[in-house]
């Protein structure tokens, strides 16, 4: 106490000089060591509000005192960059969610990079720009960007009349796979007129199929993008018109995709009722519901630790109606979607911020994966799809365990 009077002694006099006030000093430095702590308060009481409460203010306190114990006593030199990365880091690592993750500044300009690429059935690549839009940075010669006269520079901020201004990369990018069999338009800042995007010639279907000499129709869906529910729903129809007996449905290795296309597929397939749905923390569901139209007759679906997303959630669901039988391996459990969401420093996080769940209440990721009815594994000499054509169109499967199993099981049914 001493000290701080001392300290404040010749300001108290200094006040009652300038503004001439006859209080004796002892009051004056009361009252202004009630001002100062009174400002003190005021201030520790703003700051720990803005922390979001006393405990993380204190967690706060903590992890600066640790930054400047490290500092202060660690022998070799200290990057407080690189300890606050892997902090952050850290934190995310302690949900104990797989699929989240933190990127510093100069990790997330690289995810950018590279996750505009992943679209390039269209052809260019965009970044995010401050006033909201999307900045073309490179478009590929021969692609459909490039015959729409796309180019770099370019700021799109329309997706089909719909404003992405506001929107984040991950869904301007749902955007655009959901029309990479189409034809749709992209409206680019201070042109009048929106640009048209023709997809439809260089779509590569994600769908194959062919009658197996078991009498049973096999498809093999490589993914749930864009125009995936459309094509299987052809090729069962195909099929049966080929007058097959039964179905084995592939989808080992099928990362996901799109969730209205494995939803249409599955409302084609199934009966009336609720299929699943998506949920959010704060509880908002998106619930996917199927017709009283269905198709009634023997499937076998083949699944694999390769098998994500929505493709999971496909197999889960029919299983879960006990419209076919799962031969193969528990699948990856990746059945929550990511987010990622920019920091003030320009890191970000990567997070799972939904989680697809089925109507009967499995959440398939904290389970671990989808759990096959049969477990059956492929040797390392046997590989998937190794088949060989008989001379009549007709497909065997000499070296695949898991396709031989779904065929000797839908073979019981003729």
């Amino acid at each position: 106490m001493d000290i701080v009077l001392r300290i404040l002694a010749p300001v108290g006099r200094a006040i009652r000089r300038i503004f001439n006030i006859g209080i004796p000093l002892k009051i004056t430095l009361v009252l202004l060591i009630l001002a100062v702590g009174g400002v003190y308060g005021w201030t520790s009481s703003s700051m720990m509000r803005a922390m979001g409460g006393k405990s993380d203010y204190d967690e706060a306190k903590r992890y600066i005192e640790i930054k400047d114990v490290v500092e202060n006593n660690f022998i070799d030199a200290v990057d407080r960059s690189a300890m606050g990365n892997s902090a952050a880091a850290a934190m995310i690592s302690g949900l104990g969610d797989q699929w989240s993750s933190f990127m510093s500044a100069d990790e997330y300009r690289t995810f950018q990079m590279s996750s505009a690429n992943e679209y390039s059935g269209i052809g260019m690549s965009i970044l995010k720009t401050p006033s909201g839009g999307f900045q073309i940075t490179q478009v590929n010669p021969g692609s459909p960007a490039a015959w729409a006269g796309l180019g770099a520079n370019m700021v799109i901020v329309a997706v089909d009349d719909v404003d992405v201004r506001g929107m984040d990369t991950d869904e301007v990018r749902t955007m655009i796979r959901s029309r990479l069999n189409k034809v749709f338009t992209l409206t680019i800042d201070g042109q009048k007129d929106p640009i048209k995007v023709d997809c439809s010639t260089t779509y590569v279907s994600p769908v194959s199929y062919k009658v197996d000499r078991t009498g049973a129709g096999i498809i093999t869906i490589s993914n749930f993008e864009a125009g995936s529910a459309e094509d299987s729903i052809t090729a069962i129809e195909t099929l049966l018109g080929q007058g097959v007996s039964g179905f084995v449905i592939d989808l080992r290795n099928n990362p996901g995709g799109l969730v209205e296309e494995a939803h249409k597929l599955l409302d084609y397939l199934l009966p009336q009722g609720e299929l699943f749905y998506s949920a959010t923390k704060n509880g908002k569901l998106d619930v996917y519901s199927s017709d009283n139209q269905c198709l009634k007759t023997n499937f076998r679906i083949i699944i694999n630790n390769h098998t994500y997303s929505e493709a999971e959630v496909f197999a889960n669901v029919m299983q879960e109606y006990q419209w076919a039988a799962l031969v193969g391996e528990t699948t990856s459990g990746k059945t929550r979607t990511q987010q990622t969401i920019e920091l003030a420093d320009g890191s970000a996080i990567r997070l799972s911020t939904k989680s697809y769940r089925t109507a009967g209440g499995r959440d398939i990721s904290r389970e671990g994966g989808v759990v096959p009815d049969t477990i059956i594994y492929n040797t390392v000499t046997e590989s998937i799809d190794a088949s060989f054509n008989d001379g009549n169109g007709t497909a065997s499967y000499n070296d695949d365990a898991q396709m031989r199993e779904a065929l000797r099981q839908l073979s019981m049914f003729y």
